[in-house]
């Protein structure tokens, strides 16, 4: 470059800088130039810049500073924490930081706000500062480059850089159109990805957080990710000691920190509450609030605790800390956001895919089906293509909420699971967004859709959907035609929650479901005088027999669609044609004529005809085990039955033996806490018991 007389070493080192810039084109030089320093500057030590006082109360999270240290002690080491808004990323930074600086004194580091564009440049000249490169005054020069080029140069030691809150790709990356964004006027913004300005160096690390793997996908390989997870029980309950100060009434913290789900800014805001209303309120009061109802979880929640260890631009609520990624998410994948809203009202454990995947409840898949004129052949083509196409985005939807942390895939691929906490947030965000209604008869719907009635062979379904329909009885919705459907689901839950011995979680359900019949179909509809029935039945285990008989007076009109329910030992079940009627119209296997034969049995004992009433109870035991099953409740029934006929011929070696191997099986199939278990082993004690006074 040729001199200009008189043109001053200020001028001549802009015109120098803007030469090399126009010969290079944008592209970054192989080897970085010697600029430097301001004059009058003297060489700066290694200096450490965290923006945050170190956290006196910081709980030490198991293994995971040794893993990030030891991660980031390889020369040229890049890593990614990620994790959900409030779970603890920047603080395990911040920690790792001031240990590194205390480690090694001579290490730079660099901490570098990427929550949005203008803190991401201004970021930049606060490092150009901090290590007082050259031109930085400059309000053309491009303090990325400039940065780039001083963390290349070698000889400028060890540095650790901290790319805090990169939870935009868009903030990371270029504007869209070509144009550069500015912050103080300069042009110096982002020409290209921020990757590019990181050079890896053997004496350098990055270390990134983030809420989202996409957003720095560029800046990480996947094997240098580190996924945070909620802290452990006793990490969350020593973060909460330290929290709550030495003045507060502390009982109750183990069982505050996993209603919290042991998620760390959940925490700190709970004891920031807690401290400020001291002494009147305290841990286990703050509990008893918070338990109350969604409403009260998310009134305590928006409570915005003071952290001074946060960014200052991030919310300290941890409800509001996740609707904006809730937004964002809206924003970028509509679709991903329905997904989460569906299954913000199941249970948070095992989400069935299944129920997941028609989210419209319309059918939609075949409006495609005989209207277009189009041949067989294209439409099963087309087919094809529609149903790749919808499993394409469904998969493209979780994908995008497992990158978010919302959700995450249990051992079972088919099934999700997501924390309580975020579906509580999902749920207020749809409130405020005037949805949460639309999203709670669609969860209705497609639950009572799947789940079957609470016959034996429907049991091994209805195991895994009933703790979703225990979640539904909270979400009552307004419309009729939902209603009846919320009653249908209900219904079918109790008779299974009956059937396995729940009296507790059957009475609930089948009251709900009984009250809703009732004013929306009246007292005498085939499907109310189902449900008094079930309260009936689930009164009658629960030993309440007046309340239970008052409700069998009321529904007792024949032909209503109760479920059989096998339950007195000794007895028959609820019937009305004669045996040989039904043997003759349903053939001696169908339910009804079993039904049948063991009245017909009951009534044969309860008149003396006792050979009668063994050879017919007999009988239907050899029927329900060839078509029932060996271990069908009603087999197991019809076995107990037996065991009572074969006691009162005085046949006590065969009765104790029956009844033994029907208690083992009842054990087995119903589990030992089940009423019908329990008669069982009562009766068969006393049998026993009698053997001995006699003798026997």
């Amino acid at each position: 470059m040729p001199l200009i007389y008189g043109e001053g070493h200020k001028k001549a080192l802009i015109r120098l800088r803007k030469e090399i810039k126009e010969s290079l084109k944008g592209e970054l030089p192989a080897l970085p130039p010697t600029l430097p320093l301001e004059y009058g500057e003297s060489a700066p030590a290694a200096s450490c810049n965290i923006p945050f006082r170190r956290d006196p109360d910081f709980v030490d999270r198991g293994a995971l500073l040794d893993q990030i240290r030891e991660k980031l002690s390889v020369p040229a080491s890049r890593i990614l924490l990620v994790g959900l808004g409030g779970v603890g990323k920047s603080q395990l930074a911040i920690e790792h930081c001031y240990r590194t600086a205390e480690r090694s004194p001579g290490t730079w580091v660099f901490w570098v706000h990427a929550s949005n564009a203008a803190r991401l440049e201004q970021s930049y000249r606060d490092i150009a500062d901090q290590v007082k490169l050259a031109g930085r005054k400059d309000p053309q020069a491009d303090v990325f480059k400039l940065v780039h080029d001083w963390l290349r140069d070698e000889r400028h030691g060890k540095w650790l850089l901290v790319l805090d809150n990169a939870d935009s790709a868009t903030v990371l990356s270029p504007p869209s159109d070509g144009r550069k964004t500015q912050a103080g006027g300069g042009d110096g913004a982002l020409g290209q990805h921020l990757s590019r300005y990181l050079p890896p160096s053997r004496y350098g690390s990055v270390l990134v957080t983030s809420r989202t793997k996409q957003a720095a996908s560029r800046l990480v390989e996947e094997s240098d990710i580190i996924q945070i997870e909620p802290m452990h029980d006793a990490g969350a309950q020593a973060l909460l000691e330290k929290k709550l100060g030495n003045e507060v009434n502390k009982g109750g913290i183990a069982e505050l920190a996993a209603a919290l789900e042991y998620m760390p800014l959940a925490l700190v805001q709970a004891a920031a509450y807690i401290r400020k209303q001291a002494p009147r309120c305290s841990v286990r009061q703050y509990l008893k609030e918070f338990q109350k109802s969604d409403k009260k979880k998310t009134s305590l929640l928006n409570h915005e605790a003071g952290h001074l260890r946060r960014d200052e631009e991030a919310k300290n609520s941890i409800i509001i800390t996740w609707q904006i990624s809730f937004n964002y998410i809206r924003s970028t994948r509509r679709s991903a956001a329905d997904l989460l809203s569906l299954m913000s009202f199941f249970d948070r454990q095992g989400i069935p895919e299944v129920l997941l995947r028609d989210q419209g409840g319309t059918g939609k898949r075949d409006e495609r089906s005989g209207t277009d004129g189009k041949n067989d052949e294209e439409s099963d083509e087309e087919g094809s293509v529609l149903e790749a196409s919808v499993n394409d985005g469904f998969e493209d939807d979780i994908s995008a909420l497992r990158d978010y942390c919302f959700i995450s895939i249990t051992t079972d691929v088919a099934k999700f699971e997501m924390h309580s906490l975020v579906q509580l947030a999902t749920r207020k965000w749809l409130e405020s967004q005037g949805q949460l209604e639309r999203w709670r008869q669609q969860f209705i719907a497609n639950l009572c859709a799947e789940f079957p009635t609470g016959q034996y062979e429907n049991w091994r379904k209805c195991q895994a959907l009933l703790p979703h329909a225990t979640s539904a009885l909270a979400q009552k919705p307004e419309s009729d035609e939902s209603l009846k459907k919320w009653a249908l689901l209900l219904y079918n839950a109790a008779w299974y929650a009956w059937q396995r011995g729940s009296a507790g979680e059957a009475e609930k359900m089948s009251m709900r479901s009984m009250k809703v019949r009732r004013e929306l179909l009246g007292t005498e509809s085939a499907e109310t005088l189902s449900s008094m029935a079930m309260v009936g039945l689930v009164r009658d285990l629960r030993g309440q027999w007046k309340e239970a008989e008052e409700l069998e007076v009321q529904h007792g009109q024949p032909g209503v669609d109760v479920p059989e329910s096998g339950a007195v030992e000794g007895g028959g079940r609820a019937g009305g044609a004669s045996d040989e009627d039904e043997k003759r119209v349903l053939g001696e296997e169908h339910p009804d004529t079993l039904t049948s034969m063991a009245n017909l049995a009951s009534t044969h004992r309860n008149q003396g005809r006792w050979k009668e009433a063994e050879n017919l109870q007999a009988k239907e035991l050899e029927i329900c085990s060839r078509v029932l099953g060996e271990e069908h409740p009603d087999t197991l029934t019809s076995m107990g039955n037996l065991a009572f006929i074969l006691k009162g011929q005085g046949h006590d070696d065969k009765a104790v033996s029956l009844m033994e191997e029907c208690f083992q099986l009842r054990k087995q199939v119903l589990g030992p806490q089940h009423p019908y278990t329990m008669s069982s082993l009562s009766i068969l004690n006393k049998w026993r018991l009698e053997k001995v006074d006699i003798g026997g």
